[in-house]
């Protein structure tokens, strides 16, 4: 099986997110497929079969994922095996990926709406820091702060941020440059700081469009890595774009 390591919502190598991406000839167990993604160790590894497409951190199946979405579709487009609009059918429903005459990548992904929520026990002195406003989306906590360099130099304690009950935890903040700003940390599912995290932006883009009044924005993550995802907000979709780089590819053996 053909495998690759893939830098997503980046065009440079050793930047942005980086995805394994499994190009499977013929069904195999989730517990393989969890077993290689503990291997590659990344935040991600993609299964692709057909057009089944799967994600797997060193430690759970996920339900979404953008940034190995974007890596796979890379793959696929740059190695000549695809051509045109894809179609995914994954655990988070059809996704749509197509790709632009200047080479971005763009997906077709659900919005995740976020409604107001109390501040957790524990959260702001988990975080280090006071939050204006906390909410919810299916997946993921959401906390506003109050600036870039806030979010940029937050240093939080993950183990504390592991008994925060979501997938994980998005810190946010207007951006100086960009739109808006975020970090992503999500220790339950064994990514303690993600890079890039193109699912946290289907929450984040309804959340800033409607506090900027526009629907097509731009978010920096202020990871070590760093990246940036590209947004537009229609109704319950989200449209997310962005560069990928190959940075490995091999074989992998059963």
């Amino acid at each position: 099986m053909r495998l690759f390591t893939v830098d997503a919502f980046t065009d440079t190598a050793f930047q942005g997110n980086p995805a394994a991406v499994c190009l499977l000839e013929t069904p195999v167990t989730a517990r393989w497929m969890q077993s290689v993604a503990a291997e590659m160790n990344l935040s991600e590894t993609a299964f692709l079969l057909r057009d089944s497409l799967r994600w797997f951190t060193p430690m759970v199946e996920v339900t979404l994922c953008g940034h190995a979405t974007l890596a796979t579709a890379h793959v696929l487009y740059s190695t000549g095996t695809a051509d045109g609009q894809l179609e995914f059918s994954t655990a988070g429903g059809v996704l749509t990926v197509n790709r632009r005459p200047d080479g971005m990548i763009t997906m077709d992904f659900p919005a995740k709406r976020v409604t107001p929520s109390e501040v957790p026990p524990g959260l702001e002195n988990a975080l280090g820091a006071t939050p204006l406003r906390v909410g919810k989306s299916q997946l993921d906590l959401l906390v506003e702060l109050d600036s870039e360099e806030t979010v940029r130099s937050l240093a939080p304690d993950i183990r504390a941020l592991a008994a925060v009950d979501a997938r994980g935890v998005i810190v946010t903040a207007p951006g100086t440059e960009t739109d808006f700003v975020s970090r992503f940390f999500a220790p339950n599912v064994g990514v303690p700081e993600d890079p890039v995290t193109g699912s946290a932006h289907c929450a984040l883009a309804p959340y800033w469009s409607a506090r900027l009044g526009r629907t097509s924005l731009t978010g920096a993550q202020l990871s070590a890595r760093g990246g940036l995802v590209h947004v537009r907000h229609d109704d319950d979709r989200v449209h997310l774009a962005g560069h990928a780089v190959t940075v490995l590819s091999g074989t992998l053996h059963l």
